[in-house]
């Protein structure tokens, strides 16, 4: 099967380190489980949207990304299970190389740059299945669909939505090898 990935929030844990550098910086005081939108804008009322992604000019930022629990072990396993996976993500054109350097290919390696695909429009990227913590990156498209449980969506009916909600790797795993097997009956 075709994977397609996203990084922040699935990969990589970009939105708890943003807001942990924000309250650093401005001493603000927001904890990651207060989002309530995945912009998070307005979890910090007393910055400026500038202040709040001029994260996305600070190109040392993304070495303090960790990978998601179990976000490794699992993408091994997934491409011993012979998926072929692909990093789909939003992130903009100035900050690509030092995220994907810092972050992706030093805690993936198993990926480079042939596996990366940029985009606003994830329903547009062709793959069996997308795996993705933001509801509008799932919304559309012609793939199934995973959506991981972050405080922003943790509201939303996924399953209404034709959507397989998840919380960790684990289940990620689980969701993905139960879709290439109904695929094999099929």
């Amino acid at each position: 099967m075709i994977v397609l990935i996203d990084a922040d929030g699935v990969l990589e844990d970009l939105s708890q380190k943003w807001v942990t550098y924000l309250n650093e910086k401005y001493g603000t005081s927001v904890r990651y489980e207060d989002l309530t939108e995945w912009d998070m804008t307005p979890a910090f009322p007393s910055l400026t949207r500038d202040q709040v992604y001029e994260i996305d000019r600070d190109e040392e930022f993304y070495s303090r990304l960790e990978p998601i629990p179990g976000a490794v072990e699992a993408v091994g396993r997934l491409l011993e299970d012979g998926h072929e996976l692909y990093v789909v993500t939003t992130t903009p054109y100035q900050v690509v190389k030092p995220k994907m350097e810092r972050a992706i290919f030093r805690f993936f390696p198993c990926f480079t740059w042939k596996n990366i695909i940029i985009t606003a429009n994830k329903h547009l990227i062709r793959g069996d299945v997308l795996i993705d913590d933001g509801v509008h990156n799932l919304m559309g498209g012609d793939y199934r669909k995973i959506l991981v449980t972050a405080p922003y969506n943790r509201n939303f009916d996924a399953e209404a939505n034709g959507m397989i909600r998840v919380g960790s790797w684990d289940e990620i795993y689980r969701a993905v090898s139960a879709m290439a097997a109904d695929e094999k009956e099929s």
